[in-house]
């Protein structure tokens, strides 16, 4: 379990990192972007904490895809950008994809 605490954290981390990247506007604030290194060495030091008992492919997976929905989540919420039905469809994809991967596959160590 202590795994999938560090994998939460890791992508609750990159997603906050790239929120902030957004707001560094291409490195050019330097507080957004300090925010923003910070938070992805985090991510990056978390997952490699969850590595020690999740495979590789699961745990990037996970970090991925979860990273990728929460992401476009706060892109739409908090930065009020807008998703097109495409965008929402392989979103719902990848988080079908994610669900396969945790609930069948033999690889996913619980």
């Amino acid at each position: 379990m202590i795994s999938y605490a560090a994998l939460t954290g890791a992508i609750v981390c990159e997603v906050i990192g790239t929120t902030f990247l957004q707001r560094s506007e291409q490195f050019s604030r330097l507080v957004p972007t300090l925010i923003m290194a910070a938070f992805y060495a985090g991510s990056f030091f978390l997952l490699s904490q969850a590595l020690k008992s999740i495979p590789l492919g699961i745990a990037y997976a996970i970090w991925g895809g979860l990273g990728i929905v929460l992401t476009a989540i706060i892109s739409v919420v908090v930065l009020k950008q807008s998703l097109d039905m495409p965008a929402i469809a392989g979103i719902a994809m990848i988080v079908g994809g994610v669900v396969v991967v945790n609930m069948f596959s033999q690889s996913v160590s619980h």
